[in-house]
């Protein structure tokens, strides 16, 4: 699903960047572009992210 329109940034680009330890919206947005113009993203860009990335980590028991 595209998540930023006006970079063409989608859901699956955004979970490959959390992957790839990108963190927080200015990280994003450097990546990626994503959240860096209009910002009508932003909201579901950082929740995308964040959820891709506590499902990355390793559970500490």
């Amino acid at each position: 699903m595209y998540v930023c329109l006006c970079h063409g940034i989608t859901d699956k680009t955004i979970r490959e960047a959390a992957e790839r330890g990108v963190e927080g919206l200015d990280g994003l947005a450097a990546a990626t572009g994503c959240g860096s113009s209009c910002g009508c993203c932003r909201e579901l860009a950082v929740q995308i992210l964040e959820e891709t990335r506590a499902l990355a980590l390793p559970m500490v028991a």
